[in-house]
C-alpha cells in the first residue's frame, strides 16, 4: 500500500467528511466559508451547527452511519467500503494458501476474522 493510500485509510469518519463537505459538496467554486457552509447544511438537510463542526472536524462529534452513506451517496466518495474490500481480498487469499492444512481449523479462524473486520462490528471509536 502506498503511503498516499495509507494516510487515506487512516482518515477519521470526521475527516472523510470535513473533506467531503469542502471538497464535493461544497467546493471553493461556492464562495465564502459562510455561504458554502450553509449550502452544505441545506443539500444535506443538516442544522448549521451541526455542518459547522463537521466542516471544522470539532472532534466532539461523531458521525452516524446512515450520515456516511448520506454523504457518499451525494458525493460519489467512499468511506471504509475500499478498506473492507482489501480486507476481505486479504483473508480470501490466506484462506485459498491454507486449503488443505487442517482445514477446518483454519476455516474457523478466517470466518471469524472476515466477521470482526465488518463495520457493524466496529465501535466506531477508531480514530
Amino acid at each position: 500500500m502506498s503511503g498516499k493510500q495509507s494516510e487515506k485509510s487512516k482518515m477519521s469518519s470526521v475527516e472523510f467528511v470535513q473533506h467531503a463537505l469542502r471538497e464535493r459538496v461544497a467546493p471553493p467554486s461556492f464562495g465564502s466559508i459562510k455561504a458554502r457552509i450553509r449550502y452544505a447544511s441545506r443539500t444535506l438537510g443538516w442544522s448549521a451547527n451541526r455542518t459547522k463542526d463537521a466542516w471544522y472536524a470539532d472532534p466532539r462529534i461523531s458521525i452516524s452511519a446512515d450520515e456516511l452513506r448520506e454523504i457518499e451517496r451525494k458525493t460519489g466518495l467512499r468511506y471504509a467500503q475500499e478498506e473492507l474490500r482489501t480486507n476481505d481480498d486479504l483473508i480470501a487469499h490466506a484462506s485459498a494458501l491454507l486449503v488443505g492444512h487442517e482445514a477446518d481449523f483454519y476455516s474457523a479462524f478466517f470466518a471469524a476474522l472476515r466477521s470482526l473486520a465488518r463495520p457493524n462490528h466496529r465501535t466506531g471509536t477508531e480514530g
